[in-house]
């Protein structure tokens, strides 16, 4: 007996070009790491190719955008991970991973909590392009806009660390 799957793959030319950048923020109780990750919206089909291309890989991982708050702690099959070492923070995902060099202070507070809040946006976010440095300011407008917020999966993710 055979079955046949209804996951629809993306590829990454499809997806463009994605990006993940880390920051700490003031919560009550402490430092909050955050990850962002987002696409620039350069796929060669458009912005709005890119972020479909986004939405389906959530979904096809358990994260659909615009759902609720997951703590991945709780389910150990969801085929999302971070792990910290070396100073890089590695976001894996089916068919994508992804590194960034966070600042010593999310290092310091993802440390202390044991997770980071992970936000995958299907939002392109163009003008924040690897390499360039981004303002506060600019990072606080897209981050905590109602449209990236809600276009978005929200993942409580547990970091783990190399054994040596």
């Amino acid at each position: 007996m055979t079955s046949t799957s209804s996951e629809t793959r993306t590829s990454a030319v499809e997806l463009g070009t994605l990006v993940v950048l880390a920051w700490s923020g003031e919560a009550a109780d402490g430092d909050m790491p955050y990850l962002l990750a987002y696409p620039l919206g350069d796929a060669p089909s458009g912005p709005e190719a890119s972020s479909a291309a986004v939405a389906q890989m959530l979904k096809n991982s358990g994260l659909p955008a615009g759902g609720d708050l997951v703590d991945a702690a709780t389910r150990p099959s969801l085929p999302v991970s971070l792990l910290v070492d070396g100073g890089q923070a590695v976001v894996t995902m089916p068919g994508c991973n992804a590194q960034c060099t966070p600042p010593p202070e999310w290092l310091e507070a993802v440390g202390e909590r044991g997770y980071a809040y992970f936000i995958f946006t299907t939002r392109p976010w163009p003008e924040a392009e690897p390499g360039k440095p981004i303002e506060p300011e600019a990072l606080a407008e897209f981050a905590g806009s109602q449209e990236t917020l809600t276009s978005a999966a929200h993942v409580v993710l547990p970091a783990r660390r190399l054994r040596g």
